[in-house]
């Protein structure tokens, strides 16, 4: 008996050392994929203006043929520099690696080892002269230098990235050179009033790590990061911003040019990027000019647009459903479709097995589908083969994030919706009607003491996990409102935007209002994440679908805010962006409403000033809000 253990012990262990042995193999082979397959070539390119940007070619070994380019302008680098040093993957994903294509990336203008001065979001100018040069025009001149002078080119050129390169993807496309067949804008920035660093006005104070990245001055190459992050020195986030009070307090972590004599100096500021957020709380010119959605009236028929975005994508997700819905609106004859699954900012890239947001699991397979039979299929169809508007890809190929299943619609929002209405009632209800009875339901929002956004304690560079968090820990709050649906007795699905219309009065002067759509889950649901936070269950989990705050100052005009008059019944909408969503049968659909986030969102003061970011530590009051039971949430439903 013992030697029959000690043979199967044996095997068992042989088996497992040559499957780990065939892993490291697998894994060597793909780290050196780009190395055996393709030659490496760095380049400067010039501008109209004169100022050379850095580009590194990758081109296949194999040059009995021709191949298509794929270009990524990117702030983020080209690495690793170096004629003989190669990145371990290129391209969108592994199969257009493979089945081969001329790789291009760019550094953008400022950026690492590109010459000139960095704009964060420049702006587009119009009716340029003749060498005045914005990212339309360096990316125009770098696809005519490209189509020009690599060999073994097919002359048709495909632009793709995710977040910033996603931006620089969108960029690509307006007044676009000739060559350009195919665009691809990932989680893609539109806007950075409703993109990333703000949201409808309220600061991301959660990204405040991510500030010096883009605002660090440098006007050389160089192959080594200029920029480093402020040390919060701490894990707990919360106690940190809290602990530090007022924005103008955070002044000090963008003071880089120190003297030897230090002054304190809280009203310095050498971060240009800071500076910018500090001196432009409104939605004035400044930020309206670096707008990209704007300007989606000059993308050309001749390029073929995919934007893809994630439901869940805590950074952009006004971006790509923005750009979409833009080149839609003005371009209604060209090729454009949306891809939207259940993912997190740049989920759809990575190659896991096993697809979660956070403590949800959506299933198995879910990116790499996407890679191969949609991402692939796009640009092969354009950049190698007709090129007509018959891809065999939908129009709107979008993930229902309650179902777990793609759906293919010619159309987004899909034909046969209607709008219906839910309205805040009293006794935590959410009713189909109006009730005869109205009702002011009052709550304290304590200064001291914000609602937060997590229920971890934790520091993280930029936060993502909280879009699908169980938020019973926020519905056990006093200073959070929840209305709620009995037991639905059959499938609600929402597909499309969201509109509250809240009625609100405050004791102050100045408010936010959050308004957060929640999935209410059966108490006898059993996990099905291995991997879920110990301290939670399935049961009766309150998973986010969609939130988002609303700035009160800005509930008539992003770029002139007024106050609120104390005590006075006022309209404030909140939109919130689209979802697929189905509340199955079993479960609750719930509301909740609060006026502190901390800390995703800075914390308003709640008396008026006129820039928060200058605002003083006696400014912050704590105050009493209400909200209406004429308060509703209009959805866009699915019939």
């Amino acid at each position: 008996m013992k030697l029959y253990l000690y043979v199967l012990v044996f095997l068992i262990v042989s088996v497992s050392c040559k499957k780990e042995k065939k892993i490291e193999k697998e894994a060597v082979a793909t780290n050196t994929y780009v190395k055996d397959n393709y030659t490496k070539k760095e380049v400067k390119i010039a501008m109209r203006d004169g100022v050379k940007l850095h580009a590194t070619i990758y081109t296949p070994k194999d040059t009995t043929k021709t191949y298509p380019i794929l270009l990524q302008r990117t702030p983020y680098s080209c690495k690793p520099y170096g004629e003989g040093e190669f990145k371990e993957k290129i391209g969108p994903n592994i199969h257009l690696m493979k089945e081969g294509n001329i790789i291009v990336y760019e550094d953008v203008r400022g950026r690492w080892m590109s010459e000139g001065v960095y704009d964060n979001m420049r702006a587009y100018i119009p009716n340029k002269k003749e060498n005045e040069a914005d990212e339309t025009t360096d990316t125009y001149d770098t696809i005519d230098w490209l189509v020009k002078n690599v060999k073994h080119s097919n002359g048709k050129v495909g632009t793709w990235g995710i977040s910033y390169p996603g931006h620089y993807t969108t960029v690509s496309t307006i007044d676009a050179h000739p060559a350009l067949k195919a665009a691809s804008p990932q989680a893609c920035i539109g806007d950075f009033f409703f993109d990333d660093f703000h949201h409808n006005g309220a600061f991301l104070l959660s990204y405040f790590r991510a500030v010096s990245l883009f605002g660090t001055y440098k006007d050389q190459p160089t192959d080594s990061a200029w920029y480093s992050f402020p040390d919060m020195q701490t894990e707990d986030q919360y106690q940190f911003f809290l602990d530090k009070g007022p924005l103008k307090n955070l002044n000090s972590y963008f003071q880089y040019e120190k003297l030897d004599t230090k002054v304190v100096d809280n009203n310095r500021i050498d971060d240009f990027f800071w500076k910018e957020i500090v001196e432009h709380p409104n939605y004035d010119s400044t930020w309206q000019s670096k707008g990209i959605i704007q300007h989606l009236n000059k993308v050309p028929s001749t390029v073929a647009t995919m934007i893809v975005g994630g439901w869940f994508d805590a950074e952009d997700l006004y971006g790509p459903l923005e750009t979409y819905k833009g080149i839609e609106k003005h371009q209604p004859n060209n090729y454009n479709t949306m891809v939207f699954g259940p993912w997190d900012h740049g989920g759809w890239s990575r190659d896991k097995v096993a697809n979660k947001v956070g403590n949800y699991y959506f299933g198995d397979s879910i990116s790499l589908k996407f890679q191969k039979e949609i991402e692939t299929k796009f640009f092969n169809h354009f950049l190698k083969g007709d090129g007509s508007k018959k891809s065999g890809l939908p129009e709107a190929y979008v993930y229902d994030t309650g179902k777990k299943g793609w759906k293919s619609y010619d159309a987004w929002p899909p034909k046969g919706i209607k709008k219906q209405s839910f309205y805040l009632s009293s006794n935590q209800e959410l009713t189909a009607t109006q009730k005869s009875e109205r009702v002011k339901i009052d709550y304290i929002s304590d200064v001291k003491r914000p609602v937060p956004y997590s229920e971890d304690i934790k520091t993280v560079f930029t936060p993502r996990k909280y879009m699908t968090d169980d938020q019973r820990f926020a519905a056990r709050r006093p200073d959070v409102l929840v209305f709620e649906t009995d037991v639905l007795t059959e499938d609600f699905t929402l597909a499309g935007d969201i509109l509250a219309k809240l009625k609100v009065a405050t004791t102050g002067t100045a408010a936010d209002w959050i308004v957060k759509v929640i999935d209410v889950h059966p108490a006898d649901l059993e996990n099905d994440n291995e991997e879920m936070q110990t301290h939670l269950k399935l049961s009766n989990y309150h998973m986010m679908v969609r939130s988002e705050v609303m700035r009160g100052r800005f509930r008539n005009s992003f770029s002139n805010p007024e106050p609120f008059k104390p005590n006075q019944k006022t309209a404030v909408n909140v939109k919130l962006q689209d979802v697929f969503h189905t509340f199955k049968k079993g479960h609750k659909l719930q509301i909740q409403v609060q006026s502190t986030w901390f800390p995703l969102i800075d914390l308003n003061p709640q008396t008026y000033v006129d820039n928060i970011y200058k605002a003083e530590a006696k400014d912050f009051k704590t105050q009493t809000h209400s909200v209406f039971s004429d308060s509703q949430i209009e959805f866009t439903v699915l019939e």
